[in-house]
């Protein structure tokens, strides 16, 4: 799938969409009202480039296997190779900071949790990541301070700053360079604040960088 991405003043970043590599756990309140414990290293998955969907439109969520819950997040594009990177070539490979949606399968995830077994079931299927465009790196003053925040039908569901991530989005994506190589156009999601829940056909959503990014959107019904 070619997923094409604008930046919010229409230019093209002239790269196709490749794997999504995800961060779970990242924020100590979110791993809290999951009753999950904190992590010692960063949690990674992989979403495929088939899971994006383009958030400025409507999306659905495909219900059959359980109840589809929101993971508001950072997402940050990659613009250059990334293999064994320092901190100082991650800062200088960022192209651009976006939202995403990791949408997950509740019931599955917690049943393939208490199995041992990996979750891309409930996290890596078809529709299961919608993105924004992307915000240029250089229209960003702080990726360690942003405002990022949710409203689903008028009411505020996640409002988080990522200061309080675990892990810090540079060393984050270092680290991320050392395991596997980070190619232009993969996508990290930098994990989710606290305030997640079902989303329900017909919800409308407004999704805020704030000061840098807001979309609306809505879940087919």
């Amino acid at each position: 799938m070619a997923f094409q991405h604008c930046f919010t003043d229409g230019r093209s970043t002239g790269l196709c969409l490749g794997k999504i590599v995800c961060v779970g756990r990242n924020y100590a309140d979110h791993a809290k009202e999951l009753n999950n414990p904190i992590p010692t290293e960063p949690l990674l998955f992989i979403k495929p480039s088939t899971s994006a969907v383009t958030m400025e439109q409507s999306f659905a969520i495909n219900e059959q296997w359980g109840s589809v819950h929101y993971e508001t997040e950072l997402a940050i594009l990659i613009g250059e190779t990334l293999t064994h990177a320092s901190e100082a070539e991650v800062a200088s490979g960022i192209a651009g900071a976006g939202l995403a949606l990791d949408l997950t399968i509740r019931d599955v995830q917690s049943k393939l949790k208490e199995k041992g077994q990996p979750w891309e079931r409930a996290k890596a299927f078809d529709g299961s990541c919608p993105l924004s465009v992307f915000v240029p790196i250089e229209q960003i003053d702080d990726l360690q301070n942003i405002q990022i925040q949710l409203q689903i039908n008028g009411e505020m569901r996640q409002d988080g700053n990522s200061s309080m991530m675990l892990n810090k989005v540079v060393p984050l994506i270092s680290e991320i360079s050392q395991l596997f190589t980070l190619e232009p156009g993969d996508v990290v999601i930098t994990g989710t604040p606290a305030g997640v829940g079902q989303l329900s056909k017909g919800d409308q959503l407004v999704a805020s960088l704030v000061d840098l990014l807001r979309v609306e959107t809505t879940v087919e019904g």
